[in-house]
């Protein structure tokens, strides 16, 4: 039993953990519409997250030739799923720019008259892109960890269900709190990097990543508790 349980455990954990991109992803593109389409855009993203993964376990044979070389530049050489990580770290890096931009930079980003909306079909599209980098990426990782496709596909069926319990709360806390929207779209610009530098084979423990992510988490937790008991001097 233990044979099973702890690889199944310690796969979901590292499910949930590359899940948490996924979901700050979608959060912040919910928030682009009305208050009734969120639920369902979040229920659709994270609903292809998990078909993707399901069907790229079916046909895991092509998984694994993505480690494969298929050319070579000026010494380096590229393998599938390398350029689709480079793709999508390119991606994340102009999404979180642009949404930095428009929060730090335009006057009055909150104003309802400055809110750039977006239509569902649209942030679907980009929803789905980044699903397929990370299911790539995630689906990679598993099969490297564990042999058995049983584990792999219970896995991803407990996760995708942690995930879905935990979008709402974690939408919901980025949109009352302007700061940590930014801090997320920064956590977004660190992930793009962390692939950008995987897909040219430097290689960033992870540990760093979500070290650093937490720690400046937690800063921003304090600042904001801080902050709120500060009570304004009289004049």
């Amino acid at each position: 039993m233990a044979d099973v349980l702890i690889p199944l455990l310690t796969l979901i954990a590292l499910e949930v953990i590359l899940g948490i991109d996924n979901i700050i992803f979608i959060s912040i593109l919910a928030d682009k519409l009305p208050e009734n389409q969120r639920a369902k855009l979040r229920l659709w993203g994270i609903g292809l997250a998990m078909v993707m993964r399901l069907i790229l376990l079916a046909v895991i044979s092509w998984i694994l030739k993505l480690d494969q070389n298929l050319f070579t530049i000026f010494g380096m050489s590229f393998t599938g799923k390398e350029l689709i990580l480079i793709a999508g770290g390119l991606f994340l890096l102009y999404k979180s720019t642009k949404e930095i931009y428009h929060k730090t930079e335009e006057p009055n980003p909150n104003d309802p008259a400055n809110v750039k909306t977006g239509s569902f079909r649209k942030l679907l599209s980009e929803i789905i892109v980044l699903d397929l980098v990370f299911s790539i990426d995630s689906i990679i990782t598993a099969v490297g960890m564990v042999q058995e496709l049983w584990i792999m596909y219970t896995a991803v069926i407990v996760t995708v269900i942690i995930m879905l319990i935990a979008a709402k709360p974690i939408s919901n806390f980025i949109s009352r709190h302007p700061s940590f929207k930014v801090l997320a779209l920064c956590f977004l610009m660190l992930i793009g990097v962390a692939l950008l530098a995987e897909g040219f084979e430097v290689k960033i423990p992870k540990g760093y990543i979500y070290f650093a992510m937490g720690f400046s988490f937690l800063v921003d937790l304090i600042q904001m508790k801080t902050v709120g008991k500060v009570k304004p001097r009289d004049p």
